[in-house]
């Protein structure tokens, strides 16, 4: 009878204990370099050097290209990122605030996307032309949150329930394109403030909004 195969030890390669800290340190660093981008894309005028995010994020640039191999996979992983939370925020800003200030705090979310969107646009466009890059549903996404907004404050009677969601990514998209180049912070809340009134039901007694 052949004897029992020792059993390894958490120091040995390969054994699950002595993986899972390379595991969480690597995801660590992952996150700490995709949330490092977020902000420079999001402050960006123009291209954010790969070597200045490693920096920022405390790692060296080897580490940073182990995780992005290029500027695209981490252009992706950002957009991919950025989208998920601004598609996805609806419902807790809803538990939180009623319909109409969740829809307000959610496009103040939805400005923090197209803001960052900005600083990698070059690499995004070039990324979907040649296929290396997945083309998100992105609109469709957009779409489906401000549907969310909008059911629930219809139902509460402080939105109107006559609106198509899509006009309104139309009418944010407009607010978002005529900002873009020489607009401010504030003009852009206030062009923001401005949807959400059209957005509250009218007044059947004045026809003005309420």
């Amino acid at each position: 009878m052949s004897p029992p195969e020792p059993i390894p030890t958490d120091a040995q390669a390969g054994s699950p204990a002595a993986d899972r800290p390379v595991r969480a340190d690597a995801r660590r660093n992952r996150e700490k370099l995709v949330a490092v981008a977020r902000a420079a894309f999001a402050a960006a005028d123009d291209t954010v050097p790969l070597e200045g995010i490693a920096r920022e994020a405390g790692v060296g640039i080897g580490t940073l290209y182990r995780h992005f191999p290029t500027r695209e996979a981490l252009v992706e992983a950002v957009y991919g990122a950025e989208l998920d939370d601004v598609a996805t925020s609806a419902p807790a800003l809803l538990d939180e605030f009623p319909p109409e200030i969740a829809l307000r705090a959610w496009m103040d979310r939805y400005a923090v996307f197209v803001a960052t969107k900005r600083g990698m646009i070059d690499t995004l466009r070039t990324g979907w032309a040649s296929g290396r890059m997945a083309t998100p549903a992105t609109r469709e996404r957009i779409t489906a949150a401000i549907r969310v907004i909008l059911a629930k404050g219809a139902r509460a009677g402080s939105l109107r329930a006559d609106v198509e969601p899509e006009d309104v990514t139309t009418m944010l998209l407009g607010v978002f394109l005529s900002t873009a180049a020489g607009g401010t912070p504030e003009q852009t809340g206030r062009l923001l403030d401005l949807v959400v009134d059209a957005l509250r039901p009218k007044d059947e007694g004045s026809g003005t909004t309420g």
